[in-house]
């Protein structure tokens, strides 16, 4: 069995299991951690996810990040000036493209045919790297999830602590984490 395929079954296993009622936004997060040479075999077997949700009773939705920036920064007045001095588009990344990162999360996590039963399946957080953290998105949203969020995260989790694509110091979020080798973990 593959990696693919045993995240499936991990992540089977967990969302298949009776949902706890009033937790807290961050406890209704789930992340798919996989390694990043997988993105690619991992995107295109999503629907194994998805039909791993759905037979368990749970409406699937997904969000894809993957065009967030560029959409974002096509839409940015002055953009041809921060391509020629993009150090002048910091503090315009920490607050604006935050922010559009975390609507475009909420828009399907508060969508009318999104209620306490929905998984919303979170794609493409590789693209965010150098423009937005994976832990502020989380905050943003997390009083926003009604069912389930479930984080596909290219990276690594170890000892409680999230590394996106080995790129930066980890995190530590009350997230459960589902990954090939150990299956699912306790928060």
């Amino acid at each position: 069995m593959g990696r693919i395929e045993k995240l499936v079954e991990s992540y089977k296993s967990y969302i298949s299991l009776p949902w706890q009622k009033d937790l807290a936004g961050a406890q209704k997060a789930v992340f798919v951690v996989y390694d990043k040479t997988d993105e690619r075999r991992l995107r295109s077997r999503r629907e194994l996810f998805a039909l791993a949700t759905e037979e368990s009773g749970h409406p699937w939705k997904e969000c894809d990040l993957t065009p967030a920036f560029p959409e974002w920064m096509g839409a940015t007045e002055y953009q041809e000036e921060y391509f020629n001095y993009p150090e002048d588009l910091g503090l315009k990344l920490e607050e604006e493209f935050r922010e559009h990162v975390a609507e475009r999360v909420r828009r399907q996590l508060t969508a009318d045919d999104a209620d306490e039963q929905t998984v919303v399946a979170v794609f493409g957080l590789a693209s965010l790297l150098g423009f937005a953290h994976v832990s502020d998105l989380m905050k943003d949203v997390e009083n926003d999830i009604r069912g389930r969020i479930v984080v596909f995260f290219p990276g690594d989790y170890e000892n409680n602590n999230y590394r996106l694509l080995d790129a930066r110091d980890g995190w530590n979020y009350l997230a459960v984490p589902i990954t090939a080798h150990d299956g699912v973990h306790a928060p």
